[in-house]
């Protein structure tokens, strides 16, 4: 008899099932092989790369065979509005072949482009976005950037008509975020109760009833997957219903393990992707406990459905800049509307004004009132922005946040407890003292910063993520403020964040300071000059929208 012995690996006991006649033993652990069949079993040792010791019994020891494959070149062409970076390429040819994924890229490497292109190239439409509120309309307008795609926010408006809209061709992809899951797909949850005790069982997923047309989706992306990772959540158990039955399913997470492997659990599950790694029992025995089995499972999970690069290993096809806006739908939108209304009413008695010395005192108080409309906007962002920056941390991230109002720095300071601050009330010896802590301390991971007071001078290179809550007026003060992060000792690409209030005021600053930032009079023009013309711009936008010529 030839007797196998290797560590435990479900893609090495697929195919030692395959060996004619053979057979385990519970005892010794072994799988055991007639010897008139070491042709066989010799075929199967190569096939796994094992280095093979024959010893007068016969037994061949098999090590667990570590090799990763190298990831695929993508060779289908894909009708993208955009180009995607060679490394994103590989990402998407894997993300086809396998199907069933996690997509663990670190943040500000495209995970989103990359999960869009792979279900560009399957066709797999109508698909259904899955991500939190706070990047809804970013999901949305990732889309239209690089497919053109017709794209659906699924809200209260279209809670019961939204499948009419694929069946008229009108929508290709659906976003909801996780805690409408239930209001859009689960018709009821029936849980019996303990007659004894009275009380209801534990949710499982066979208590949920989701409505049919959750079969209308052909694939499923998860956004910030880790937030599926408690097996008892609702929010899990939605999740996985959704996606069973799905051939294409994209989780995005940059930290896919949070806190221990079991983390994975949930997120396999929803996959289908747990009987690679042994099947429930099998991982929590092998994995959960066994950090010396930890290799073993980033080996497994890399063969099957999993890949991850770091901003280190692909730094070279990186810009040292990324700039990207997020839009917020502001929780202040009836207070900001009603100071549009008032400003619109100053703009007109300021068109009609004849005197020149008059207009120009008028213009002081327009400039006030758009300041408002800037802190309002800034006041309605605290929560998508709190949002964004818990996602960030529990990725191990560290994150500057550029601010302007006290209010503002202080909601996220009552937010982030932990944070640091560089505002204009922290002494010097204080600003030092929290630079130093977040440069050195693991532990801090949020800076709040003003954009007066922390714009130059100081080093916040421990971080590669910086943040604006509100804008300045002049294009250099972003530059500046991005440049605490992006100066000598910054190992990575930086990924700049604006967050904007959707159809506010700071739409039209960020276009406005995005074009002169690329005019040549910002080096020739003086400050005063290039503020002045964007404070001009906006004006001139105001006015057109409400047709004030």
């Amino acid at each position: 008899m030839l007797v196998i012995s290797f560590d435990y690996s479900p893609y090495i006991l697929s195919d030692v099932r395959l060996l004619p006649a053979r057979r385990y033993d519970y005892l010794q652990k072994v799988w055991s092989v007639p010897a008139k069949h070491r042709e066989a079993v010799a075929q199967f040792a190569r096939r796994h790369g094992f280095s093979m010791e024959m010893r007068a019994n016969d037994r061949i020891f098999a090590g667990f065979d570590y090799s990763i494959p190298d990831m695929p070149e993508l060779t289908q062409a894909i009708p993208l509005k955009k180009e995607l970076f060679a490394f994103q390429r590989q990402g998407v040819a894997y993300a086809i072949r396998q199907k069933r994924l996690i997509v663990g890229d670190q943040p500000g490497l495209g995970k989103t482009c990359q999960a869009i292109a792979a279900i560009t190239a399957a066709g797999a439409f109508p698909c259904l976005v899955i991500c939190p509120g706070s990047v809804k309309i970013n999901w949305q307008r990732e889309w239209e950037m690089w497919t053109g795609k017709r794209v659906m926010i699924m809200d209260d408006g279209v809670k019961r008509t939204w499948p009419l809209f694929y069946e008229r061709g009108m929508t290709d992809v659906f976003i909801v975020n996780y805690e409408s899951l239930k209001k859009f797909f689960v018709t009821d949850i029936l849980r019996p109760a303990n007659p004894e005790t009275g009380k209801k069982a534990p949710l499982t997923l066979r208590h949920v009833r989701f409505n049919a047309n959750i079969s209308i989706f052909k694939s499923v992306i998860v956004d910030e997957s880790h937030r599926v990772k408690d097996l008892k959540t609702q929010q899990t158990k939605f999740t996985k219903g959704i996606c069973q039955g799905k051939e294409h399913i994209l989780l995005l997470t940059g930290t896919p393990v949070v806190n221990k492997p079991r983390d994975l659990i949930s997120q396999l599950g929803i996959i289908d992707r747990l009987p690679e790694v042994g099947g429930y029992r099998k991982f929590v025995e092998l994995f959960c406990d066994r950090e010396d089995r930890w290799r073993e499972l980033n080996v497994l999970l890399r063969r099957h459905c999993f890949y991850r690069r770091e901003k280190k290993d692909v730094l070279s096809q990186l810009p040292a800049k990324v700039r990207q806006s997020v839009l917020c739908d502001i929780s202040t939108r009836k207070e900001y509307g009603e100071a549009m209304r008032d400003l619109e009413t100053y703009l007109r008695k300021w068109r009609q004004a004849t005197d020149e010395q008059v207009q120009r005192s008028m213009k002081g108080e327009i400039m006030v009132r758009i300041g408002i409309l800037k802190n309002i906007s800034a006041r309605g962002k605290i929560s998508d922005v709190t949002d964004y920056v818990n996602d960030a941390t529990e990725c191990g991230d560290k994150i500057i946040l550029f601010v302007h109002l006290k209010e503002v720095s202080g909601a996220l300071k009552k937010a982030f407890p932990d944070a640091v601050t560089i505002l204009g009330d922290d002494d010097l010896r204080t600003r030092q003292r929290n630079i130093d802590r977040f440069q050195s301390d693991d532990s801090v991971k949020v800076i709040i910063c003003s954009i007066k007071a922390a714009g130059v001078g100081i080093t916040l290179t421990a971080s590669s993520r910086v943040a604006f809550v509100e804008l300045p007026w002049h294009p250099a003060d972003c530059e500046q403020c991005e440049d605490r992060a992006h100066r000598i000792g910054q190992k990575d690409s930086v990924q700049c964040t604006y967050f904007l209030g959707r159809d506010t005021i700071d739409e039209w600053i960020y276009q406005i300071i995005g074009q002169k930032r690329d005019m040549s009079r910002q080096i020739t023009g003086s400050r005063e000059e290039i503020e002045e013309s964007v404070i001009n711009g906006v004006i001139e936008l105001l006015e057109n929208r409400y047709e004030l010529h």
